[in-house]
């Protein structure tokens, strides 16, 4: 029987904050892993830990280390609905105002685990704003699963793919009519790590991030840069 040894993997500044302020207090001993190259088979296979829970990792986990441990990972959907990449920007691209944050035993199939519980959780705001409040919400359902031990039980229904947003993707499309659309589309993606979205013209790149919807405008930040290689450097 393992002791009450447990590990944190996140690549994240919310979480490593929620990390330090509240997890690595709860009973037991807490380990933080904070880059891809430090989850190994060697380290967890040292530390012996009861769980590893991965906040927003982002990283394609080893099959060896789900072999020898309960890996536990947290996704920002009602899965089966969800399964896959990006999907705070692809529920707000969708029009949903809420969700529900997913805690799942991490299997080889992505997303496919079976369900320990979930939490709801509200999609207004910046992204940021979102991810950290997220990450308050995961620091509670992680003290769940290590004080009452749920039994995980499998997904039911038929799944629902996201597919994982590229860079690209972040351009203000022209097909936005309405400013609360044009919203979403720049606070789905004003996060740390995140391509903010952005506009190019006349060899330069317009990034626009911290919006304020108003009643008949937004007003936001933006950061112009020269876009590289352009004919006119």
């Amino acid at each position: 029987m393992k002791n009450d040894i447990y590990i944190v993997a996140t690549i994240k500044p919310w979480n490593i904050k929620v990390y330090n302020e509240i997890i690595k207090h709860y009973t037991g001993e807490w380990h933080l892993i904070t880059e891809p190259s430090e989850l190994t088979v060697e380290k967890i296979k040292l530390i012996n830990p009861k769980f590893v829970f991965f906040p927003h990792w982002s990283h394609i986990v080893p099959n060896e280390i789900l072999n020898i441990t309960t890996c536990v990972c947290f996704h920002e959907a009602d899965l089966p609905y969800g399964r896959g990449g990006s999907p705070l920007q692809n529920l707000i691209s969708l029009g949903h105002r809420e969700t529900v944050v997913t805690a799942l035993k991490m299997s080889e199939e992505l997303d496919a685990g079976p369900i320990y519980l979930k939490r709801p959780i509200s999609l207004e705001g910046l992204a940021e704003e979102i991810f950290l409040r997220t990450a308050y919400v995961v620091a509670e359902m992680i003290k769940v699963i290590i004080t009452e031990n749920p039994i995980p039980f499998e997904q039911v229904g038929k799944p629902t793919l996201f597919k994982r947003r590229k860079p690209s993707e972040s351009i203000i499309p022209e097909d936005k009519d309405n400013l609360i659309e044009l919203y979403d589309h720049i606070r789905m993606l004003d996060a740390e790590g995140y391509p903010k979205a952005f506009l190019e013209s006349g060899g330069f790149r317009f990034e626009i991030s911290r919006p304020a919807l108003k009643t008949s405008e937004i007003l936001a930040d933006v950061r112009i840069t020269k876009i590289e290689g352009d004919r006119n450097d």
